[in-house]
């Protein structure tokens, strides 16, 4: 697994780096693409307006000429009056142009295109006839925006054509970059969708892997930590049963009766250690059963302060209760809820190294009592704090070597609590103790 998972996370970035690029790319050309059949729409609308344009114009009345008795005449005495075709702006007011645009960019499938244009009769010059409401506006600023200029060639088929001014349509798409995205919105937002998906599939795998893998230590701390739990006793009760073998021992009663003790104490840690890995089992399978009755819990508090005395005198260490809470009786499962604050005493004491002192107090609010363990011991840090109900988990004891268990009890602690509906809140600082407070409700 050490050698694998790096592997894994390489391959895995790798991958994932590899699909990014390909999007990009993806998302590149298919921006460029979209830009040249844009702009070719575009010439294809604007190119069908001036040929319309044009046609129209070349059906105008060229010239006219004056009548004399009846007759025309091109004598040098008789002139004649040139008139020219109507300009498009004589022709045609600007909503009128701005509808045929319209029409025609909408035929092409661009139905939500923003533009503006202008009729100019020099290309170069930039002279404007005929031009839309905001068309100086968004000219103005050449950065944001699309131009196409489109002639509007008018044919008369007359040596007079020269006579009419060359115009031209000229169409400028305003923020053309913001237009030319929003015609494929639907398809960048899906593409940064199953990018996202991307990202989170791997941050989640690479997140339970790092669980997995954690998971894997913590159970191998387990299993050997339950190897010695279970060693101990076994090799105790060996030497017992081979000492009571003994011709001398079984001559002498009260030496037999001293390694039967031995033997009934060492099998009776042995099935607290199997009811400890039973209890883990049933609360992973959440068969936890409590029977909850209203009972005072003063009395429970007093009889684990009584129960620790022995160890505490060998810590040379006290224990101090404070019971101040004016209401003690909730509604509780009485054996499991004295397992609770034992395993929280019992951490107290394991995890302070000398002159120990555990210090229990209580008081009751409005709709809570309120259950405080305070201890002097080693204290935890962030990580610990974070990680202390998480099953099999055991925080680290510096110095303090002779600390021993399987990294259930926490665990245990928290299930029992969420089962009663309380809450456990953690305060602590490394080398000066830790303080433990839960609340469990009186409803």
């Amino acid at each position: 697994m050490k050698r694998t998972f790096p592997a894994i996370v390489v391959l895995i970035c790798l991958s994932l780096t590899g699909i990014i690029i390909l999007q990009y790319s993806w998302v590149k050309n298919l921006l460029q693409v979209q830009e040249q059949r844009l702009l070719f729409k575009i010439d294809k609308a604007a190119i069908d307006i001036t040929q319309e344009l044009s046609k129209q114009a070349s059906h105008s009345p060229n010239m006219r000429m004056r009548r004399r008795k009846g007759l025309l005449s091109l004598q040098d005495d008789l002139p004649f009056n040139i008139i020219k075709p109507p300009s498009i702006a004589q022709r045609y007011t600007d909503y009128e142009i701005y509808e045929k645009l319209s029409n025609a960019f909408q035929a092409e499938g661009l139905r939500n295109l923003k533009f503006e244009y202008a009729i100019t009769t020099d290309k170069d010059e930039y002279i404007v006839e005929l031009q839309s409401k905001n068309f100086l506006n968004e000219s103005a600023d050449t950065a944001s925006y699309r131009r196409r200029v489109i002639p509007i060639a008018v044919q008369m088929g007359s040596d007079w054509e020269n006579l009419i001014p060359e115009e031209h349509l000229f169409i400028i798409i305003p923020k053309f970059q913001d237009q030319l995205l929003q015609s494929l919105s639907w398809l960048l937002i899906a593409a940064f969708i199953f990018t996202i998906i991307i990202l989170a599939a791997f941050y989640l795998t690479l997140s339970t892997m790092l669980k997995q893998k954690r998971l894997s230590e913590i159970k191998s701390d387990f299993i050997n930590n339950m190897t010695h739990e279970f060693k101990t006793p076994i090799a105790t009760i060996s030497l017992a049963v081979d000492m009571v073998r003994n011709d001398k021992i079984i001559a002498d009663k009260e030496k037999l009766l001293y390694f039967a003790g031995i033997i009934k104490d060492e099998n009776k840690r042995m099935n607290k250690h199997v009811e400890t890995i039973l209890q883990a089992a049933s609360m992973d399978k959440q068969e936890l059963k409590l029977n909850f009755v209203p009972t005072p819990v003063h009395p429970i508090i007093n009889d684990i302060a009584a129960h620790f005395q022995l160890q505490l005198q060998e810590k040379n260490g006290s224990i101090v209760l404070q019971l101040n809470a004016l209401n003690d009786t909730v509604a509780i499962d009485e054996v499991h809820f004295t397992n609770l604050l034992n395993n929280l005493v019992d951490n107290a004491v394991k995890y302070t190294k000398e002159d120990v002192l555990v210090k229990i107090t209580t008081h009751s609010t409005k709709n809570n009592l309120v259950i405080r363990v305070e201890d002097n011991g080693i204290g935890m840090s962030k990580e610990t704090i974070k990680n202390i109900f998480e099953k099999f988990y055991r925080a680290h004891t510096g110095n303090v070597h002779n600390v021993k268990g399987f990294g259930l009890g926490m665990s245990y602690v928290k299930t029992v609590l969420d089962a009663h509906k309380g809450k456990i809140k953690i305060d602590s600082v490394l080398g000066k103790g830790s303080i433990f407070t839960i609340e469990v409700p009186f409803k």
